[in-house]
């Protein structure tokens, strides 16, 4: 006897047998609606709430994303995810956020143009200079330069610390000495960190937050360097 089935009869059959596929968030469609939308975690989560339509920052304490590294900006938030870096929002919306939405995201601010509030009201100093540039290795402080590099735009595993709020790099820097922000992979940052005084801290951030403007520095660290006395203790 031959064995036959109707087309129709096995159409109902296979679709009988697969998963309806669940439609796609349409908040979660590209990175820039996820910015603007917050995707899972809501309109209470969107990132430019806090960092700015332009992914500026606020000029404080929330960091501008704009140009942003991807992988580290990603990172970031797998940190907040995991818990291995604390800050109660940024939990709260990171665990939210699917490992994918998290990807568009970092590529979203990745691409953008790097935008600030400006830094022209920073008065910076020799020693926010000399700390930057060449650290203080008589205390055992690598200079700056060494991972950020000499414009402070970063790479993929050290972020761009030019253009970020001054208070916002500070805050950043007392966080990795009290052991309120950890997990740098060989503890540089908090030996760094706890090694510099909270005002050569203030001064090598307000140095690194003025590296944008105007394209270049506007502390003319080469002079600094280059009017140091012979013998004069490294900046503390």
């Amino acid at each position: 006897m031959t064995r036959w089935t109707h087309p129709v009869l096995a159409f109902l059959a296979l679709s009988a047998c697969t998963s309806p596929t669940t439609p796609a968030d349409p908040f979660e469609a590209s990175g820039e609606l996820i910015a603007f939308s917050g995707g899972e975690a809501g309109a209470g989560g969107a990132c430019s709430t806090c960092h700015g339509n332009r992914g500026e920052g606020d000029g404080h304490l929330a960091p501008r994303l704009a140009g942003l590294d991807r992988g580290y900006a990603a990172r970031q938030l797998e940190n907040f995810a995991s818990g291995a870096r604390r800050h109660p929002q940024m939990e709260w919306i990171a665990r939210r956020l699917s490992v994918d939405v998290r990807q568009k995201v970092a590529a979203y601010y990745a691409a953008l143009p790097v935008a600030t509030l400006g830094t022209s009201e920073l008065t910076v100093s020799c020693k926010g200079a000399r700390l930057y540039h060449e650290g203080a290795p008589r205390l055992g402080i690598a200079s700056c330069v060494s991972c950020h590099g000499a414009d402070g735009r970063g790479n993929a595993g050290n972020p761009a610390l030019a253009g970020q709020s001054a208070a916002y790099l500070a805050h950043q820097l007392d966080a990795w000495a009290t052991g309120e922000r950890y997990g740098d992979p060989d503890g540089t940052m908090t030996a760094i960190s706890r090694a510099l005084h909270p005002a050569d801290r203030q001064a090598v951030a307000d140095y690194a937050a003025a590296l944008l403007d105007d394209g270049g520095d506007r502390s003319s660290p080469a002079t600094c360097l280059r009017t140091r006395r012979p013998g004069q203790p490294d900046g503390a």
